[in-house]
C-alpha cells in the first residue's frame, strides 16, 4: 500500500535499527483517513470471504480494526490485556509476548462476543514475531471458530511472525512490508 508506505517513510522514527515508532499516525495520534484508507485495503484483501467478527489487541489496532468493520458492517471485538473489575470469569485468554514492549500478557475476550461458527478477521498494527497473532487466533480457535485470516498494517519481513503464521496455515497479508532498517532508513520488500 503506497500511502502507507510513504507515512512510514516520512512520519516513521527508526530507533536503534531494529524498532519502527509510528506514533504520529497510527500508536497515539490517529490519522482517521489513513485508518479509513487502511481499512479499505483490509476489505479489498479479504474481498470474498465471508467475515462475521474482527478481531484485535488493545490497542493500537482498535482504529484500523473499526475503519474496516465499519465498511464491512462487522463487529469489531477486542482482546484486553488486563482485566477490569466488571469482566466476568467467562473468557478466553491467551499468553502473548511483546516484542516492542519486551513483556508478556495475558490477553482475554469474553465469550459472549465470539460464538463457534464465526468467521472472524484478525487486524494487528505489527507483525514482528507473531505471538500477538497467534494467540489471537488461538482465542478464535478456542470458541470453536474459524480464523479468515490476519491482516497486518505493517510486517518487519526480518522477523519470523509472518512465517510462522502461515507455516501454522493462517492466510497473512500485510499491507507495508519493511526488509530491513539502515542508516535511518527504510526499505521494503
Amino acid at each position: 500500500m503506497d500511502l502507507l508506505k510513504q507515512r512510514i517513510r516520512t512520519d516513521g522514527l527508526i530507533i536503534n535499527n531494529s524498532l519502527l515508532k509510528v506514533d504520529s499516525f497510527l500508536n497515539q495520534q490517529i490519522d482517521p483517513e489513513l485508518m479509513m484508507k487502511i481499512g479499505e485495503e483490509f476489505v479489498n484483501r479479504f474481498k470474498g470471504e465471508h467475515i462475521t467478527k474482527i478481531l484485535t489487541i488493545e490497542s493500537s489496532g482498535i482504529a484500523v480494526s473499526v475503519m474496516t468493520g465499519l465498511i464491512l458492517r462487522v463487529p469489531v471485538i477486542f482482546a484486553r490485556k488486563k482485566k477490569p473489575k466488571v469482566t466476568s470469569e467467562d473468557v478466553y485468554t491467551a499468553r502473548v509476548y511483546s516484542y516492542t514492549k519486551g513483556e508478556s500478557n495475558t490477553i482475554m475476550v469474553s465469550k459472549q462476543f465470539i460464538q463457534p461458527g464465526d468467521s472472524v478477521l484478525i487486524i494487528d498494527d505489527f507483525l514482528a514475531n507473531g505471538e500477538a497473532a497467534a494467540g489471537l487466533a488461538n482465542i478464535v480457535e478456542q470458541a470453536g471458530a474459524k480464523v479468515v485470516g490476519i491482516g497486518i498494517v505493517i510486517e518487519k519481513s526480518f522477523q519470523p511472525g509472518a512465517q510462522k503464521l502461515t507455516d501454522a496455515g493462517y492466510r497473512v497479508e500485510s499491507l507495508a512490508r519493511i526488509k530491513s532498517f539502515s542508516n535511518g532508513q527504510v526499505n521494503f520488500v
